[in-house]
């Protein structure tokens, strides 16, 4: 009986040379960064479609986050323009440790970024147009907003000052940066006190929010443009939906602190899709500019 099991019953461990045949060594696995899912629909892109779509999705429209390098990319004329203050780097005044020292969490967003800090400035131009753009990288401590992010802020205002061009501000930002405690707090002040003397001198102010823009940086110079917009779908708000339930001990409105919820509530003149946003914007200055 168990022979007559073992003969009959056993083929299936046989291998027939059928179908796919590739030796190991001859397989050519696909190179890295070639595809990309949308968080939204989890469908794959192509990363050569993703880039000529502004890195929007072309099945549903959402907005991939994205960083400074896409974003002077996206906005200026054949991607050429002159970074501003590229060698701010961030101290270490209150010699902070959490997890790990403070100086060793910037060394390693350094190295595996490729910034310096958490925002890039730049001047180009925009369809003609002069331009000087401030902006954050979330991939870099959160995006979040330290003394080198305020001090970048505040001299490329001075910058605009100084050779009337009209600035952008483009914010994607976790809020404050903790190591830095009061340091980081008073960038708030410290920019809206520069965007005070921009606005004196009649130079256009344009922010643009993307996801996410929350803490501090929205209670400063987030939303105090003379135009604020935002890309659809961004998180835009001062503290979490979990943090403000808490507090008020009633549930959120659907949509709570989408871009489409603060445009229907009067803090958003506008929401532009990427794929639009050049064009929008080169309007924008023309119009200021007139």
């Amino acid at each position: 009986m168990y022979s007559h099991f073992s003969t009959n019953n056993m083929a299936w461990f046989k291998r027939e040379k059928k179908g796919i045949s590739t030796l190991t060594e001859e397989k050519k696995e696909a190179p890295d960064g070639l595809w990309n899912k949308c968080p939204n629909c989890k469908k794959a892109l192509h990363s050569a479609d993703l880039e000529e779509n502004k890195y929007v999705c072309q099945y549903c429209s959402y907005h991939l986050r994205v960083g400074s390098k896409e974003y002077f990319q996206v906005l200026f004329d054949d991607n050429q323009f002159t970074e501003l203050f590229p060698n701010l780097t961030s101290g270490d005044p209150l010699n902070f440790t959490d997890s790990k020292p403070y100086t060793d969490r910037l060394v390693e967003s350094m190295a595996k970024t490729g910034l310096k800090d958490a925002i890039r400035a730049a001047h180009g131009k925009i369809e003609g147009e002069d331009l000087v753009v401030a902006c954050m990288d979330f991939n870099f401590i959160g995006g979040s907003m330290g003394s080198v992010v305020g001090e970048k802020i505040a001299r490329s205002i001075d910058y605009s000052i100084k050779h009337k061009i009209p600035f952008l501000m483009i914010s994607k930002s976790g809020g404050a940066r903790m190591m830095e405690a009061a340091f980081s707090l008073m960038q708030m002040a410290k920019t809206s006190a520069k965007l005070a003397l921009l606005s004196q001198a009649k130079i256009p102010y344009i922010s643009l929010l993307t996801d996410p823009t929350t803490g501090g940086v929205t209670a400063s110079y987030a939303m105090l443009g003379d135009i604020n917009i935002a890309e659809p779908g961004s998180l835009i708000g001062f503290a979490g939906p979990r943090v403000i339930k808490e507090t008020i001990k009633k549930d959120l409105p659907k949509g709570f602190q989408t871009a489409e919820f603060v445009l229907e509530h009067g803090f958003l003149d506008f929401i532009v899709d990427r794929r639009a946003m050049k064009a929008k914007l080169a309007t924008f200055i023309k119009m200021m500019k007139n």
